[in-house]
């Protein structure tokens, strides 16, 4: 009875063992070729949230500087004899100005001093562009001024003079440079004459922008988008193109032109949040659809504006009262074909022109254009139909992207999809912010989706975890559901990440793909797993299957797999959320005779703690790895790690 007994014992131990060992067989059919990969497959999406254009992308360092904040002096101390004056400014659309007069006393100093946006990052042997506009105010004897930069401890670091010549408005411009590192500096600047003097538009740039442009981007931050290789680039939001109302909605007509007559607007997410209240959050259109076209150009990505339909956000306003009357939508249907024009019209016409003065003559070729945002409702289509109208009539080859409302599924959602088809719109715009497993459950939604409607921009999605980290588990769980989006690639042409950037300091929502602070930035687990799949989109689809299945899911094991026929390579995407090693054969069927399939495979591993993240003290906690396996034949056998999300590309010749 006991050897019986032990003998069980034996058979179950072994067989446990073997079911560990078993091997979870895929199979790539090479052979069938499937959908194509929209060039625009994994793109950016961008939104004035979180500092995230003043503060941080726009690399402006001045807050306020044109003095437009309702409360005019708003991030700036004064002293002495210091008056913020509104007659006989330079710029229409910017109407204050300071005039520094003397103290009236030799021992007493006039000035100002800007705090910037969390202080003022200086980085070590870093140079400044300081200019401004300015005139003698009273009489044409020069006047002088002493510009300072200042450290956290309020020691000057730097100082330089400037004399103003004329009683004539004029740009005046200095090279300022730090000799030391300094996240929360300040700019400080006397009146070392006897005065008055007026000056506007106090700015202060650093050299070393994106592309070195003035007026340009912060270099670290556009560097890192693009870095993802992104194919597509949406702008400027988001809630922002609704505005709390109307008056604030985003008007891309003022961020075009010259930049010191942009207007000031206020951000929607001022003060959305009161537990994140940011009194002090304005936009000041200098990093406007301009800029935002020129940095689509420099990543090669296809430029998605988007425009307002004539409803204020839905969440912040209830009723018709709130929005625009249907009869009534002429100059908000005249912005949407006024913005083609400026994109992409000859130098000949209104908007054309605009865009050449501006610095490019040659058009930006642009295809989409967005039309609402997360609207809801009867009263979102019938609002874009008659865009649509206006748009199909004048720019028939523009693809139109409609909206399927905020939420992933329900009432509203269910609503809009039938209507987006038919208004016959390119593409619809679906948003899901969403728990980890909510992804993971949802690996296969767009398996039973229609494939004769319009397709799909998974336009805003985030993996939320609880505490709204960017910790790992949401970073796998987001490239879980993404083989999903690349499986169905004939339906889903558009997918980006949001929200994009977010300033330590200054933050309203979170999880963000990329953080930062003054001086430094970090990647996010999350956005390692959008890099990897812009840089490994390839050109077509391959199925992938287990036991004849898609993986969705099974074993705790999510996959797709593509063909690049312009680099010649076979990629394999596959994510183990489980907490157990999977030991994987992948084998290729079907190739032709003449491809040859290179031995050496490329083994990318991305792999970290579910609670686990990268921070701007640690950027480097998670980041993919590089290692090689050797094909066996047709036939990859490799082990995958638990929590893990893993590339495989295989390399041929043909």
């Amino acid at each position: 009875m006991k050897k019986t007994l032990l003998c069980m014992v034996a058979l179950c131990l072994v067989g446990g063992i073997f079911a560990q060992q078993q091997n979870v067989d895929l199979v790539v059919n090479v052979k069938k070729t499937g959908a194509p990969i929209q060039s625009t497959m994994y793109g950016l999406f961008f939104e004035d949230i979180n500092f995230g254009a003043d503060g941080g992308l726009y690399a402006e360092l001045i807050k306020n500087r044109s003095f437009e904040f309702p409360q005019s002096l708003m991030g700036w101390d004064i002293f002495g004899n210091v008056e913020v004056r509104s007659d006989g400014a330079p710029f229409e659309r910017n109407p204050h100005y300071v005039r520094l007069s003397h103290s009236g006393h030799a021992h007493k100093h006039t000035g100002l001093e800007n705090e910037g946006f969390r202080g003022i990052g200086l980085k070590k042997d870093g140079t400044y562009r300081f200019s401004l506009w300015a005139r003698t105010a009273t009489n044409s004897a020069p006047q002088k001024i002493r510009i300072e930069l200042v450290d956290a401890a309020n020691n000057p670091i730097e100082r330089k003079e400037l004399e103003i010549t004329t009683d004539e408005w004029k740009q005046y411009e200095i090279i300022l440079s730090s000799p030391l590192e300094e996240a929360k500096a300040t700019l400080r600047i006397f009146l070392t004459s006897e005065g008055p003097l007026d000056m506007e538009h106090i700015s202060l740039f650093p050299t070393d922008t994106w592309k070195g442009r003035k007026n340009g981007l912060r270099k670290d931050l556009a560097e890192a988008l693009n870095e993802l290789n992104p194919g597509l680039f949406r702008f400027p939001g988001g809630c922002i193109i609704e505005g709390t109302d109307l008056d604030t909605r985003y008007d891309w007509k003022k961020s075009v032109g010259p930049v010191e007559n942009r207007p000031l607007n206020e951000n929607r997410w001022h003060y959305t949040f009161t537990h994140r209240f940011f009194p002090d959050y304005f936009q000041t259109y200098g990093m406007g659809f301009y800029e935002l076209f020129l940095l689509s150009e420099d990543m090669g990505a296809e430029p998605l504006p988007v425009v307002n339909v004539g409803l204020a956000c839905q969440y912040q306003n209830d009723g018709e009262h709130c929005h625009v009357p249907i009869g009534e939508l002429g100059n908000y249907i005249q912005d949407a074909l006024d913005l083609i024009e400026f994109a992409n019209g000859d130098i000949s016409t209104q908007w054309g022109k605009v865009r050449a003065e501006m610095g490019h003559p040659e058009p930006f070729h642009m295809k989409f254009i967005g039309i609402g945002n997360e609207q809801w409702g009867p009263e979102y289509p019938a609002r874009l139909e008659k865009f649509i109208e206006a748009i199909r009539a004048k720019y028939p080859e523009i693809q139109i992207v409609g909206s399927s409302g905020p939420q992933a599924e329900g009432k509203d959602f269910a609503y809009l999809w039938p209507e987006m088809k038919r208004l016959k719109v390119d593409l619809v715009d679906e948003h899901y912010y969403r728990p980890p497993q909510w992804f993971l459950d949802n690996a296969a939604r767009y398996d039973s989706y229609d494939r004769k409607g319009p397709k799909v921009f998974a336009g805003e999605y985030a993996s939320h975890h609880k505490n709204r980290k960017n910790n790992f588990e949401s970073a796998l769980t987001e490239a879980s559901f993404m083989t999903g989006l690349e499986r169905n690639a004939d339906v889903v042409h558009m997918a980006t990440y949001a929200p994009l950037l977010a300033h330590v300091d200054a933050w309203q929502w979170r999880p963000d793909l990329i953080w930062f602070d003054n001086l430094r930035m970090v990647r996010t687990p999350n956005y390692y797993v959008q890099k990897l799949y812009g840089h490994y989109a390839g050109t077509n689809v391959l199925p992938l299957t287990w036991k004849q299945a898609p993986l969705t899911g099974q074993e705790g094991l999510y996959g797709s797999a593509v063909i690049d026929t312009n680099k010649n390579e076979i990629i394999v995407k596959l994510s183990n959320v489980s907490q157990e090693n999977r030991q994987i054969v992948v084998s290729l069927e079907g190739m032709k005779k003449k491809m040859q399939l290179r031995p050496e495979v490329e083994t990318i591993l991305l792999k970290g703690g579910a609670d686990e993240e990268n921070t701007l003290d640690t950027p480097d906690a998670i980041v993919p790895v590089s290692t090689s396996a050797t094909l066996n034949r047709s036939k990859l056998s490799v082990d995958v790690e638990p929590y893990s999300f893993n590339l495989f590309v295989i390399g041929y010749t043909d």
